[in-house]
C-alpha cells in the first residue's frame, strides 16, 4: 500500500512552522510526525500539500493509496484501522477525517463521495502552535516506548548521576560527561551522537535528538526537546526546536517552538507567564489577529531561518516568521513578520537575497546545501508572505 500524509484546513493556524514544511514535517515528542507514521507503517510516505511545498515533498501516487492526516500521531489501533480501509472509504473522528482510502484517479477528482466510518480510537493531534509545546511531554513518552521497546540502552556513564535508570534511553555513539539525569519525572532519550556536556541538569520527559548538543551547566525541564544537530544552553522548559537550531547560551526559553535554522543570541530570553497570570493570546494567520490559546504559559514561536542578537528579548505571547532578523534593547513587539530586519526602534524589509546568502553559509557550516530547490522555497515565502509586512 502506498501511503500519503496531506495538509488540511488547520495548516494555517500551525504557521509560521508550515510556511517551510507540511504539517507532517513538525517535531513533536522525539520524532517528526512523518517519522511516526514511517516507524509504524514500516515504509515511507509522500505528501500532499501546497503547491509551492511540493518540489521539496512530492506526491507519489500509486494503483492504490491511503491518504492520512499529517496533524494526527499514530498509534497501534489507529494503524490497524486504516490498513483495513477499501477504496472509497474514509476513516473520521467527528468533522475530521483521518484517513482516507483512495485510487490514483481520486486525486484528480475533487468531490467524490465516500463512506465515512466513525471510530472511537483516540489519538494525539496538534490543532494550534501552541499544542506542540502543551502536549509534548506525551509525544515524548509515547515515541520513547515505541522507539525504545525490546531494545537495550548504551550504559549510563558512572560519572552521571541517574534518577530511575530505567527510563532513560542512550543511543550508541552518545556522549554524556557529569551530567545529572531525573527521569522520575518522564523518560529521558539520548539519540545518536549527542554530547551531553558537563554539569547539565536533564529532567524528563526529555528528548536530545541526534547529533544534538547540551552545552556546560544547562538546565533543561520536562516537555522540552532538543531536534537533530542543535545546541542549547542556558535554561529551557516544555519547549520544542525543531533541529538544526542554536540557543548555545544563556537565556530562558519557556513553552516555545523553535522551527530549523534559527540562532537565539546570548542572553535571549522569553517571557511564558504574564504578570497578570492571564492566560495568553497569540497572533493567529487564519484570524489575522491574536486568539485565546486558553494557556497560561506561552512563550515564543519562531518560524525557519530567524536570528535574533544578543540579549533580546521576547514577551508573553510572540510569533516571528521566517528569516526575519531581530536585535536592540527593550520587549520587542508581540507579532513579527516573516523577512522583517530590525527591532523595538523599528523595522525594514530583510532582502530575500541577503536571507538566502546567510542561509547557504549555515547550510555550508553543516557541510549541507542550500540548492536550487531551497531558494526556489523561501523566495515563495518571501512572495506569500508579503501583506503581513505592511503590518
Amino acid at each position: 500500500m502506498n501511503y500519503v500524509l496531506f495538509d488540511e484546513s488547520r495548516r494555517k493556524n500551525l504557521l509560521p512552522l508550515t510556511f517551510m514544511r507540511p504539517v507532517a514535517d513538525i517535531r513533536f515528542g522525539i520524532l517528526t510526525i512523518r517519522e511516526k507514521w514511517e516507524l509504524h507503517l514500516k515504509t515511507k510516505t509522500s505528501t500532499l500539500t501546497e503547491n509551492y511545498l511540493a518540489e521539496k515533498f512530492p506526491l507519489i501516487k500509486e494503483k492504490t493509496n491511503i491518504i492520512i492526516n499529517g496533524a494526527i500521531c499514530p498509534n497501534d489501533e489507529l494503524v490497524a484501522e486504516i490498513k483495513q480501509l477499501e477504496p472509497g472509504h474514509a476513516l473520521i473522528k467527528g468533522d475530521t477525517i483521518l484517513a482516507m482510502a483512495m485510487s490514483e484517479e481520486d486525486f484528480k477528482v475533487q468531490s467524490n463521495a465516500v463512506q465515512e466510518i466513525e471510530t472511537n480510537v483516540d489519538c494525539l493531534e496538534i490543532f494550534n502552535t501552541w499544542d506542540i509545546f502543551a502536549k509534548n511531554s506525551v509525544a515524548i513518552e509515547d515515541d520513547f516506548k515505541k522507539i525504545t521497546a525490546n531494545r537495550v540502552s548504551a550504559p549510563i556513564p558512572s560519572h552521571c548521576i541517574a534518577f530511575a535508570p530505567e527510563n532513560i534511553f542512550i543511543e550508541e555513539g552518545a556522549q554524556l560527561f557529569a551530567a545529572t539525569l531525573n527521569a522520575t519525572t518522564g523518560p529521558i532519550y539520548i539519540g545518536k551522537d549527542a554530547i551531553i556536556m558537563e554539569g547539565s541538569n536533564l529532567r524528563g520527559p526529555i528528548a536530545i535528538c541526534d547529533h544534538a548538543t547540551v552545552k556546560m551547566g544547562a538546565k533543561l525541564y520536562g516537555g522540552t526537546t532538543v531536534g537533530p544537530h542543535s545546541k542549547v544552553g542556558g535554561e529551557i522548559n516544555n519547549s520544542v526546536i525543531f533541529g538544526y537550531s542554536n540557543k548555545a547560551h544563556d537565556g530562558f526559553l519557556g513553552h516555545s517552538v523553535i522551527a530549523e535554522w534559527c540562532n537565539l543570541g546570548a542572553d535571549t530570553n522569553t517571557s511564558n507567564l504574564k504578570n497578570t497570570y492571564d492566560s495568553v493570546k497569540l497572533w493567529n494567520y487564519t484570524d489575522e489577529t491574536f486568539v485565546e490559546t486558553n494557556q497560561q504559559f506561552c512563550g515564543l514561536i519562531m518560524g525557519d531561518h530567524t536570528k535574533c542578537g544578543i540579549n533580546t528579548m521576547f514577551n508573553t505571547g510572540t510569533v516571528v516568521g521566517v528569516s526575519a532578523n531581530i536585535f536592540g534593547a527593550g520587549f520587542q513587539r508581540n507579532f513579527i513578520s516573516s523577512f522583517k530586519w530590525g527591532g523595538v526602534a523599528g523595522f525594514q524589509t530583510f532582502n530575500p537575497a541577503k536571507a538566502i546568502e546567510i542561509a547557504k553559509g549555515m547550510y555550508k557550516r553543516r557541510n549541507l546545501e542550500f540548492n536550487e530547490i531551497e531558494i526556489r522555497l523561501m523566495e515563495n515565502v518571501y512572495s506569500l508572505t508579503h501583506n503581513y509586512r505592511r503590518m
